[in-house]
C-alpha cells in the first residue's frame, strides 16, 4: 500500500510516517502532484500556522491537486485546520483548501483554562465513522493547539471539550480529519490509523 505524505513545511512528518510504518504502510514523502494523484490514501498533516502550510502548498502547486483528490485522505492536527475555507488565526483570515465550508477560530481563553488546549482528552463521537470501528469510544487521545473548528459543525463526526466544544474529527466525502495527533496517541492512535488504512 503507497501512502503520500504531504510535505507541507510541518515537523510531525517523521512521527506520522512512523506510525503508517507501524501500521504496516509503505510511506513517501512528497510535494509531486503525481506522485499523490496516485497513491493509494493520502495524509496532510500540519503543525504550527495555517498560514505557513498554506504558502508552502501554493509555491508547490497542490492546492487544486489537494481539492481534486478522489481517495482516502486523512488531515491531521493543522492538516484538518487546512480543509476548512479560512482560518482566522493572524491579523487578517488566511484562506485555506476550501473543501469543507466554514473558519476555524480561536479557542476561547478563560480563568484556569490553559491554553493551547495540550494533553490527552477524550472524544465524544456522533455518529460512527469508518476509521473508528475498532474503538470503543473510551479511548484518550493527544492534542496540541489552540485553533479548532468550534461548536457543531455539519461534517463533524466527533466532539472534543476544552473550554468549549469543537470538532475533533470531522469527514466530508473521502476526507477525514482528526485535530488530535494520532500519531502521538498510543494505541487508539495506532487503531484510527489502521482503521484509515482500511478505507
Amino acid at each position: 500500500m503507497a501512502v503520500a505524505v504531504i510535505d507541507s513545511g510541518g515537523a510531525n512528518v517523521g512521527s506520522v510516517r512512523q506510525a503508517l510504518k507501524r501500521a504496516g504502510a509503505e510511506t513517501v514523502l512528497t510535494q509531486a502532484p503525481g506522485v499523490i494523484k496516485t497513491a493509494s490514501h493520502v495524509v496532510l498533516p500540519g503543525v504550527g500556522t495555517a498560514q505557513a502550510a498554506m504558502s508552502t502548498l501554493k509555491q508547490a502547486g497542490l492546492v487544486s491537486v489537494i481539492q481534486g483528490l478522489t481517495q482516502p485522505v486523512l488531515g491531521v492536527c493543522l492538516g484538518l485546520q487546512l480543509l476548512f475555507d479560512a482560518s482566522e488565526e493572524g491579523l487578517t483570515p488566511t484562506p485555506c483548501l476550501g473543501i469543507i465550508p466554514g473558519s476555524i477560530k480561536a479557542l476561547r481563553a478563560s480563568p484556569g483554562l490553559r491554553l493551547p488546549h495540550m494533553g490527552w482528552n477524550q472524544l465524544q463521537w456522533t455518529t460512527q465513522e469508518p476509521i473508528a470501528q475498532a474503538l470503543s469510544g473510551d479511548e484518550w487521545f493527544y492534542f496540541v493547539h489552540s485553533f479548532a473548528a468550534v461548536g457543531d459543525h455539519p461534517s463533524l463526526v466527533a466532539r472534543c471539550q476544552h473550554g468549549q466544544s469543537f470538532a475533533a474529527v470531522v469527514r466530508h466525502n473521502n476526507f477525514v480529519a482528526c485535530q488530535f495527533h494520532p500519531e502521538k496517541s498510543a494505541t487508539a492512535g495506532a487503531s484510527l490509523i489502521e482503521g484509515f488504512l482500511r478505507t
